[in-house]
């Protein structure tokens, strides 16, 4: 797949972001081998309403890019998932989850749940 332009967009494309069961357990998995301190950082930040709370605005990239769900995957290359930045970057086939999801972070799912 062809790399998307995510430099500079401080996560606003990065939300709301639904999550199955299986998703919640890596993210889980990948929270917990994070170093304390890059954990509590990350955790401390403030976001843009709405945005994912594992976007590292520090860095201006994802906190948790190797475990980040399904659709963050598949943003950018799909028709219905486009990025404002690189349009042509997306197939004009729709994604759509395999799986329903459990809850949406930011939303449903907060720092409270990966301790």
């Amino acid at each position: 797949m062809e790399n998307l332009p995510c430099q500079g967009c401080h996560g606003l494309c990065c939300g709301p972001v639904p999550v199955t069961a299986q998703e919640l357990r890596m993210i889980r998995k990948k929270v917990r081998q994070m170093p304390a301190k890059a954990r509590q950082e990350l955790r401390e930040q403030r976001r843009f309403p709405g945005t994912c709370i594992f976007f590292d605005q520090e860095k201006d990239k994802c906190g948790i890019h190797s475990a980040r769900p399904s659709i963050c995957r598949a943003f950018g290359h799909f028709g219905n998932l486009i990025c404002f930045r690189k349009p042509e970057a997306a197939k004009p086939e729709h994604w759509s989850a395999k799986e329903a999801p459990a809850g949406i972070l930011s939303v449903d799912f907060t720092w409270a749940d990966f301790q």
